[in-house]
């Protein structure tokens, strides 16, 4: 279910500041997504950067290659209310699912 949610996490991230692969993973790890790797996130990042959500540009380095930095787009914007908007009515859900199965249950034969 996580692998779902990545793409609004980093959404979510990158509507707060801008960033590079690396980094966005440490800020994930930060918020308690210790099982996310750079294996997870970097294929996020090319299937958001696909569907026009965020964008890449280079930061020249003072010390090695030029870093990729990606930035949310509009769309990536309006994306990330819809998604918002999505998780919250399945929570919504599922606590309502769990509320009613949470008193004892009576079977009749």
């Amino acid at each position: 279910m996580l692998k779902g949610l990545v793409s609004l996490l980093l959404l979510d991230l990158l509507a707060e500041e801008s960033d590079y692969g690396y980094s966005l993973v440490v800020r994930l790890q930060g918020k308690g997504f210790t099982d996310l790797a750079e294996g997870t996130i970097y294929p996020a990042l090319a299937r958001v950067e696909q569907a026009g959500w965020i964008e890449a540009y280079l930061v020249a380095s003072e010390k090695g290659p030029a870093r990729k930095y990606y930035r949310i787009t509009a769309s990536g914007q309006k994306e990330r209310q819809r998604a918002r908007e999505a998780w919250e009515n399945l929570v919504n859900l599922v606590r309502a699912a769990a509320d009613k199965g949470d008193g004892p249950t009576t079977r009749s034969k």
